[in-house]
């Protein structure tokens, strides 16, 4: 196969990845909103949070970048269940602990006002991208064989249900360390090959209302992932055909860290979609397999898949190449970029 591991790291770096400018400025919005839900709750009279935790593809690092700055934050909130009492002591449903929530974070400022929605409450920014708030009540008990505290979590959504947020992210390290040759010298292969799946997805606007979420779409990558060690292309190429035909068989996806729940609804399309987009545009890299495809017959080909002109504009392989178009496969040797909190975001509540 046509070596493009070194074009599709730099689409990757270039095009994919979130630049750390658009996360700063993420997460000083983040945190103004997590100040303003504070201080309303404090001024409503209302239970104080116990922590507040960013979740989802921002604390797991694969969020992608978007033309259109359509951007979502993750941003949990926690309570103790005894506190979520109403004036007769009796417990808040999921909808009124989610009003609370939604009117803790109005303010004059906002050209359109949170919004309670079925799993949480979004806030919206000028900026085009928005701030979801997910409540929590964290529900404590003794283990009857230890003796210890346990603690377990319910989601304010329709009815309270069971859901750990901050398990599916130490989910997510745990797999991309397994998955990733290169982890302790980067953000992993794996994390990698996600974002540029779920950059994918998205490269056609009339594709992102119709296909695989993203959560979707990173249990699907660990379900089918096929590490190449220095070759990225190879990594994508292979996983996009292991998905698909995963996906020829059975569209149900299951969630990591919920046993017997499932990512998505009954009869959901957006994984058939997902299937049907990969197996298209599979086609276009079969040009790679040929034995002397040039540069350009390969860079279109990338450039097709992802709906761009980058690759073809990058320059062909310095001399030294074989002739074949198979330069010598070598790994990232990009830095592990630090972020607040480290890798990843999560840590265990207080």
């Amino acid at each position: 196969m046509y070596d493009a591991s070194a074009e599709l790291l730099g689409y990757h770096d270039a095009e994919v990845n979130l630049p750390s400018t658009e996360r700063t400025n993420m997460r000083k919005r983040r945190d103004a909103n997590r100040a303003r839900l504070k201080k309303g709750l404090a001024d409503a009279g209302k239970p104080a949070p116990i922590g507040q935790r960013t979740q989802g593809s921002y604390a797991m690092h694969t969020m992608v970048q978007d033309e259109n700055t359509d951007y979502d934050i993750d941003d949990g909130v926690y309570f103790r269940k005894d506190k979520l009492v109403g004036p007769n002591g009796g417990e808040l449903s999921a909808l009124s602990v989610r009003q609370m929530v939604c009117d803790a974070l109005q303010d004059d400022r906002f050209n359109t006002p949170p919004k309670v929605l079925k799993n949480c409450v979004r806030v919206y920014y000028n900026e085009g991208f928005h701030v979801d708030v997910p409540s929590y009540r964290r529900i404590e008990s003794t283990d009857p064989w230890t003796g210890k505290v346990v603690y377990s979590y319910d989601l304010a959504s329709s009815d309270w249900k069971a859901s750990d947020a901050l398990a599916v992210t130490r989910w997510f390290k745990q797999r991309n360390e397994h998955h990733s040759h290169d982890f302790d010298d980067t953000d992993g292969q794996f994390c990698r090959v996600v974002r540029l799946l779920k950059a994918f997805a998205r490269s056609r606007s009339s594709w992102k209302s119709l296909t695989a979420t993203g959560f979707m779409i990173t249990k699907l990558a660990d379900d089918s992932f096929s590490a190449s060690a220095g070759r990225d292309d190879i990594a994508l190429r292979e996983t996009m055909k292991a998905i698909r035909w995963r996906l020829e068989w059975n569209t149900t996806i299951a969630h990591p860290t919920i046993n017997g729940e499932t990512i998505g609804h009954d009869n959901d399309a957006r994984p058939g979609h997902f299937k049907d987009r990969l197996m298209e545009n599979l086609k276009h890299l079969e040009v790679l397999d040929i034995a002397d495809c040039t540069h350009e017959a390969a860079m279109a080909a990338w450039d097709k898949v992802f709906c761009t002109d980058w690759f073809s504009q990058q320059p062909p392989p310095e001399e030294g190449s074989d002739g074949s178009g198979s330069k010598s496969a070598r790994s990232p040797t990009r830095p592990v970029e630090k972020r607040e909190g480290g890798r990843y975001a999560g840590s265990a509540l207080p």
